[in-house]
């Protein structure tokens, strides 16, 4: 009886364990946007509702907190082509919501352009990931479009994510400047006439 009860609580463990570094992953995201990625690890901590010492045990470096955060909002975002192509009422309105959630993307990453310029090896990679994961979501959300007619067939999809990442640049520090409603004009812009 003794094994029974133990084989369930590892997989609750485990469970726990993605639970938590989800809450960190949440909270250190929050903290990029309100403060940028140099916002103190205990503030962090604080907002996760943990102690300094569980962020350093699951993230070592500031560089390995800063990479899981980018790659778990790739992820997301990534995730979300798919499922908004499967709910919307139109591939069209599935590119727009999913654009938008690309310019939220973008328009959060306080300081990361600067941390991904840096010597640190750990954000080599992270632009490469950045394409490999976006660019197929938004070309499949690109060819449903074009294939119901929605759209303008044939636009690449490397040069319309940098087109919108292009009129997403110095969208956080203007309020007069909206990255996200000129998004929007762009999309609009692909349909057919």
């Amino acid at each position: 009886m003794a094994g029974n009860d133990s084989t369930p609580a590892a997989p609750r463990k485990r469970a726990d364990a993605r639970r938590n570094q989800q809450t960190l992953l949440d909270a250190a995201a929050a903290a990029f946007v309100a403060s940028g990625v140099d916002v103190p690890v205990r503030e962090i901590a604080a907002a996760a509702g943990v102690g300094v010492g569980t962020i350093y045990r699951h993230f070592p470096t500031r560089a390995d907190l800063i990479v899981a955060v980018y790659r778990h909002q790739v992820e997301a975002c990534a995730e979300a082509g798919p499922a908004l192509l499967a709910t919307s009422t139109s591939p069209h309105i599935a590119l727009a919501a999913w654009i938008d959630r690309f310019v939220d993307f973008l328009v959060t990453k306080h300081g990361l352009a600067e941390a991904l310029q840096s010597d640190d090896t750990a954000f080599e990679t992270l632009h490469t990931y950045f394409l490999d994961r976006l660019l197929p979501t938004c070309a499949q959300l690109l060819d449903a479009a074009a294939e119901a007619g929605e759209i303008t067939p044939g636009v690449d999809p490397y040069e319309f994510l940098r087109g919108v990442g292009n009129l997403c640049i110095g969208g956080e520090h203007n309020p007069r400047y909206r990255p996200r409603h000129l998004a929007a004009l762009l999309v609009r812009g692909l349909r057919e006439p």
